[in-house]
């Protein structure tokens, strides 16, 4: 059997090909093109569309379904962290040991390639492929949408953007967690429900596990801003620090931050076993420990 390792590259290299190909279609207005390449293109984990390809071989399906709608997933991603780096939110240099797209193309350029590839994003979305039906790509859209847009991520980074220099509350911090970060990571698992078209019981936990690991995600990130080096993660520590945001090691404390974090993993973990069996479940067991113990 292949190591994990060599199973994420596997289904990396096939996540960017899609990606590629999708890209590749696009070459005017130049500096467009080559900012929306430049952006997805550097070296990403690859995380939300290889959650899809994951969920479709759980599930039984041809994870060529997935490929391209992973590709746009992956899109909406980059598109976040572009605007995420502008100079009026986190105002960052650098992203993954590179520098940040609006730092290599000017801002107003950062700002268009990433309304770019959110746009793009849900025209790929949109497109009638074979073996999905009418209904399940409207409901792939619409989802997308809602986990994109107020009712998600967006939500979550304004709420985010609102507290810095405050003191909030538990409750705030998991509104922001759980919509900022963690729907883009859910999305993925519910999309490949949606095409599996699988019980209402399964897909509650296939949901229930992408909370956890959504969690799980921005906990870790949160130590890593302060336990990290820019070699490994690419980007300068301390920036939530700098920005006076609420973490979970400014609420808790590191210690029981980390503990937090072992906990969510062994409950994602344990309800995918519990629901598929361990043989089905033990990739994704294997990916929530790489996003526990991830270096970057």
């Amino acid at each position: 059997m292949k190591t994990f390792k060599e199973f994420l590259g596997e289904k990396k290299a096939i996540v960017e090909k899609a990606i590629e190909e999708e890209l590749n279609k696009l070459t005017y207005p130049e500096v467009i093109a080559e900012g929306m390449k430049y952006a997805v293109l550097n070296g990403g984990k690859r995380l939300r569309p290889i959650l899809l390809l994951m969920t479709l071989d759980l599930l039984e399906k041809d994870m060529r379904l997935g490929t391209h709608i992973g590709a746009a997933i992956e899109m909406i991603h980059s598109y976040s962290l572009v605007h995420d780096d502008l100079p009026a939110l986190d105002n960052d240099d650098y992203r993954r040991g590179k520098l940040t797209t609006h730092k290599k193309f000017g801002e107003a350029q950062g700002i268009l390639i990433g309304d770019a590839l959110l746009t793009h994003a849900f025209a790929i979305l949109s497109e009638r492929r074979e073996g999905l039906n009418s209904d399940q790509i409207l409901d792939i859209v619409n989802l997308t949408g809602k986990y994109a847009g107020v009712n998600g991520m967006i939500g979550g980074q304004m709420v985010d953007i609102e507290s810095e220099g405050k003191k909030i509350d538990f409750e705030t911090l998991k509104y922001i967690h759980r919509n900022k970060t963690g729907k883009l990571i859910k999305l993925p698992l519910e999309i490949g429900a949606i095409i599996g078209n699988i019980s209402e019981e399964k897909r509650d936990v296939l949901v229930r596990y992408g909370e956890l690991i959504g969690l799980a995600f921005q906990i870790k990130d949160d130590i890593l801003d302060i336990e990290g080096d820019f070699e490994k993660i690419g980007k300068p520590v301390g920036s939530d620090l700098e920005l006076e945001k609420s973490t979970y090691p400014s609420l808790f404390g590191m210690e029981k931050t980390k503990k937090i974090l072992e906990e969510t993993l062994i409950e994602a973990k344990d309800i995918l076993i519990e629901n598929f069996g361990f043989e089905k479940s033990r990739r994704f067991v294997e990916l929530a420990d790489y996003i526990g113990y991830r270096e970057n």
